[in-house]
This record gives C-alpha cells, structure tokens and sequence, in this order.
C-alpha cells in the first residue's frame, strides 16, 4: 500500500500544482520573466518541466509518508496540518532562500511558496487517508 499512496499523493500535489499555477499564470509569467507569445504561452515551452515536477513530488511524498509512519501521524486532519507545517516551515523558507539569493522578486516566492504549503497539505491529506 506504501508505494500507491505515494503515487497517489504526487499525483494530487501535482494536479494541485496544475491548477495553482494556472489560477497565477499571468502573475506567475510576469515575476520569473518568461517570454510568451500572443497568447501567453511561454516561447520556447518544454516538457522537461513538467516531467521533473512529477519526479519532485513522488520524492516530496515518499519523505512525507516515511515521516509521517516515522512519527505516528495518521487520521485526515493530523495529514493536512502536518503536510501544511512541511510546506510552510520546511520547503517555502529553502524557496525563499533561493529566489533572495537569485534576485527574484517577492511575489514570486510568494507564488512558489503558497504551490509548496498548499500542495504539501494536499499530500499530506492525501497519504493520511492511505
């Protein structure tokens, strides 16, 4: 069961990704910079993007489940508030970090920080159901 509720959770924190980043695409684009053409596709688009994303989160919810097992976390409520706090507190200060460092703008740590709380929340009530 431990390797299905893995897959399942990445897929849910990837969809949740999907549609976040759709809901802020123009905000999105606008804060990374990204080139786009009269319909506000980004030029040059690949999919490699896309294929790496879904990578991160089977690796993201295979360390959620191993800790959750780890410290006893179960139940749908105990999965959300502690996939939130691993969003929150341990991946959007590491995005934060890095978009300081590169010179980016705020609001697009802001962007990739709420994908990060949210979408682990996401997995987190995912894998608490499994």
């Amino acid at each position: 069961m431990g390797i299905l509720s893995v897959i399942v959770a990445a897929i849910g924190g990837w969809v949740f990704g999907a549609a976040w980043y759709m809901g802020l695409s123009k905000q999105w684009v606008a804060a990374v910079g990204i080139e786009v053409d009269e319909n506000g596709r980004p030029v040059n688009e690949s999919p490699l993007p896309y294929i790496l994303s879904f990578v991160a989160m089977i690796l993201v919810a295979g360390m959620m489940r191993h800790t959750f097992a780890m410290a006893g976390i179960d139940g749908f409520g105990k999965g959300l508030i502690t996939g939130l706090g691993v969003g929150l507190f341990f991946i959007s200060p590491w995005i934060m970090i890095n978009n300081a460092y590169g010179q980016r703008p705020f609001r697009l740590t802001m962007i990739d920080a709420g994908y990060a709380t949210f979408g682990c929340a996401v997995m987190g009530a995912i894998l608490s159901l499994f």
